[in-house]
């Protein structure tokens, strides 16, 4: 039997980078979880053990830091864009690099006190080729959370189907949205910031037959505002809520008209979704080892 090298890539994961802008006495901090890979000719490594072509992860650990200082986080994007073009330059048996970004907020307590912030995690992947670099944006852990405008009626049912229609329910999702960009001469941080204001007034503003439906709406409503984006796609666990019955409750009065819910984490419906311009430029390897998404 005759055996053949698939695909592969390697590199450094989740490189926990805090860098301090201490040029003034009013500091600033990112704070970001780093993960370089890179893919390419490095079949040798895997059949003979052979390493003269590869670029130690420790390497792409200490460019991850020191791109900190040499280059700047003004964006997420930016830095994983400087970072990438770096490591492939680095490395020339490599054909492309990926670099993966998680930023955590902190909010100013003083000049140079900070609380973290909970709840949302702003996202890049940026993949930098020899011919091509792209630039995925993105939020993740977003917790959003309608209490009603939202049914779900009319599907399809079985003799196992036990849920019951409602005309009135909670609407509420973990959020992970990833957009692709269609060039790299963005503004990153503008960007980000109106495409998470129109996520959530849309998600707030729309009648919901479906999850589905408010992605779809979503969607929609992002790429009619930035031309610049070529597509977004979503993964969108359901977090359930359920009515808690009081019927077997022995108390004179109590009714649950749709106020007190339990709230159920697992097992959870998962709903996954893109919306793409019609002209949009092909993604090439935009998505390649992104996992949770369509």
């Amino acid at each position: 039997m005759a055996t053949v090298l698939g695909a592969n890539q390697y590199g450094k994961a989740e490189n926990r980078v805090v860098r301090i802008v201490r040029d003034t006495p009013r500091h600033e901090i990112r704070d970001l979880n780093v993960s370089t890979s890179l893919r390419g000719a490095f079949g040798d490594a895997h059949t003979t053990g052979d390493q003269a072509q590869v670029l130690p992860t420790d390497t792409q650990k200490n460019t991850a830091f020191a791109y900190a200082k040499l280059h700047g986080v003004d964006s997420v994007e930016d830095y994983a864009l400087a970072v990438g073009s770096r490591l492939i330059e680095a490395c020339p048996a490599a054909s492309a690099a990926q670099v993966r970004v998680e930023e955590y907020a902190w909010d100013r307590l003083g000049d140079h006190s900070f609380v973290r912030r909970g709840g949302s995690v702003r996202t890049a992947v940026v993949t930098v080729g020899r011919d091509e670099t792209h630039v995925l944006s993105g939020v993740q852990e977003l917790v959003v959370l309608n209490s009603t405008d939202s049914e779900f009626k009319g599907f399809l049912k079985d003799e196992f189907t036990t849920l019951p229609e409602t005309d009135d329910r909670i609407l509420a999702t973990s959020l992970v949205a990833r957009w692709r960009h269609t060039g790299t001469e963005v503004d990153w941080n503008a960007s980000y910031d109106a495409a998470l204001s129109t996520l959530l007034s849309t998600f707030a503003g729309t009648y919901s037959r479906a999850l589905q439906e408010t992605l779809h709406a979503m969607g929609c409503a992002l790429l009619d505002d930035q031309p610049g984006i070529a597509e977004i796609r979503f993964s969108a666990p359901n977090k359930h809520h359920f009515l808690v019955d009081f019927s077997g409750f022995d108390v004179d009065g109590l009714t649950n008209n749709g106020e007190v819910f339990i709230a159920a984490d697992r097992p959870y419906g998962l709903i996954e979704a893109q919306v793409t311009r019609d002209d949009a430029p092909p993604a090439g390897d935009a998505w390649l080892h992104i996992p949770g998404f369509v």
